[in-house]
C-alpha cells in the first residue's frame, strides 16, 4: 500500500501470505525462522491440493476437460502454476521488504533465479525476449493462447439476453475490448455520444481513458437509459434490476453471462468479449498492431501480437479445401534428364 498499488492488487497479495502463513502455523514455525524447506512445503501443498474456488456440482463436466463447443478448457480441480507463481513471488517480496529492516531469517525462503535477473538486465525492449532457465521451486508456465468468440457464437451467446440492460452491456463489452471492472464502473457523464466512446478507469494506470463503443452498443445504451430512467449523478449506469436499484457488481454481472453459457452448454466468460473485440480488431486490415495496442492500453506490443495467431479452428474453410484438391503428381522441369533425376532422387521418384 505504501508502493501505490491498486487496491485489488494488495488484497490478492494479503490472500498469498495468509496462505503463507498457514502453512507455517499448520509447521509450527515462526515467519522470522523459515527455510527454503518451508518454500518447499508451499510448494508441494500447492501442487497436490484441491482450490476450495473450484469446486463444481455433482455430474458436471470433469475438471480440465476442453469444451468441444468452445475449444476452452475447463479449470482445472487444483491451483494453476500461474497460482503457484504469485505466491513464491509474494513471500519473496515479503521478506525481501522485511530483510531491508533487519528482520526474518538471513536467507530469503524462495531462492531467486539468477540466470533471470542476468537475462533480463539491461534489456532494451525492442529486442527480443531472453530465454533463461526456471528457478528452483517455479512451476513451468505456458502461454496460453486467447480464445475468441466467432460470429455465429457471439449471436448465440447474444439472443439469451433477456433485457436491455444485459443487451446494452454485452454489446459494450465486445465492441470497446474494456475489462470488467473498468466497464461496470462508468458514469452518465463518462458516454461520449457524439464520438462514440466510454471514459473508463483503467485497470493499471487508474487513469482515466476513453474507450470506443459502435453505434449499435450505444443504440441498445440509449434503449436502457430510456427504459430504466437516467441514474443520479455519481452513480454507476449499470445498476440491479430487482428491489432497490443498486451499481451492478462484477459478480452480478459474471452470472449473467454464466446463465448464458449454461443453456448454451458453453463456457464463455466476461474476459472472452475482450479477447473477441482484441481479436476482431487485430485481424482487420485498416487497422495497424499499433492502433489496437492502443485502443486496447496494452503496455506492451507483445500481449496485442498474441490476437493475430491464427487457430486451428480459424482454418476449417482452408482445410476443407486443402482436403478436397486432389493430389498433384510430381513433375520437374524439362531442363533435366530422367536418368538424372533418378540418380539423385531415386526410382520412382
Amino acid at each position: 500500500m505504501l508502493g501505490d498499488a491498486s487496491p485489488e492488487t494488495c488484497r490478492s497479495y494479503a490472500y498469498d501470505l495468509l496462505r503463507w502463513f498457514r502453512v507455517l502455523w499448520a509447521l509450527d514455525v515462526g515467519w522470522e525462522q523459515v527455510t527454503e524447506a518451508e518454500a518447499v512445503a508451499l510448494v508441494g501443498w500447492l501442487r497436490h491440493a484441491r482450490n476450495p474456488q473450484r469446486q463444481r456440482r455433482p455430474g458436471g463436466p470433469q475438471p480440465g476437460s476442453v469444451n468441444p463447443k468452445t475449444g476452452k478448457p475447463r479449470l482445472r480441480a487444483g491451483y494453476a502454476p500461474a497460482t503457484i507463481a504469485h505466491n513464491l513471488t509474494v513471500v519473496h517480496g515479503f521478506y525481501s521488504f522485511h530483510m531491508h529492516f533487519g528482520r526474518g531469517p538471513v536467507l530469503n525462503p524462495v531462492p531467486e533465479n539468477r540466470a533471470r535477473r542476468a537475462a533480463l538486465a539491461h534489456r532494451s525492449p525492442l529486442e527480443s525476449r531472453v530465454q533463461h532457465r526456471r528457478g528452483r521451486l517455479r512451476p513451468k508456465m505456458t502461454v496460453r493462447q486467447p480464445r475468441a468468440m466467432s460470429d455465429q457464437q457471439w449471436e448465440e451467446l447474444f439472443a439469451q439476453m433477456g433485457c436491455a440492460r444485459d443487451r446494452a452491456l454485452m454489446s459494450c463489452y465486445v465492441s470497446s475490448g474494456a475489462r470488467a471492472s473498468e466497464l461496470l464502473g462508468i458514469e452518465l457523464g463518462d458516454i461520449d455520444w457524439t464520438k462514440g466512446q466510454l471514459w473508463v478507469i483503467t485497470k493499471g494506470t487508474r487513469a482515466r481513458q476513453p474507450v470506443p463503443a459502435s453505434p449499435e452498443a450505444l443504440a441498445y445504451l440509449a434503449t436502457y437509459l430510456d427504459e430504466t430512467g437516467l441514474p443520479p449523478d455519481g452513480v454507476p449506469v449499470w445498476r440491479t434490476r430487482r428491489g432497490e436499484p443498486r451499481p451492478l457488481t462484477y459478480w452480478a454481472a459474471r452470472r449473467i453471462i454464466q446463465r448464458a453459457v449454461e443453456k448454451l452448454d458453453s463456457n464463455w466468460t466476461l474476459h472472452d468479449l475482450r479477447h473477441t473485440a482484441a481479436t476482431r480488431m487485430a485481424r482487420d486490415p485498416d487497422l495497424t498492431l499499433v492502433e489496437v495496442q492502443t485502443i486496447l492500453r496494452h503496455a506492451h506490443i507483445s500481449t496485442t501480437e498474441l490476437y493475430t495467431v491464427v487457430g486451428l479452428d480459424d482454418l476449417v474453410d482452408k482445410l476443407a479445401a486443402h482436403y478436397s484438391r486432389p493430389l498433384q503428381p510430381t513433375s520437374w522441369p524439362t531442363q533435366y534428364a530422367a536418368d538424372d533425376i533418378e540418380a539423385v532422387f531415386g526410382a520412382g521418384k
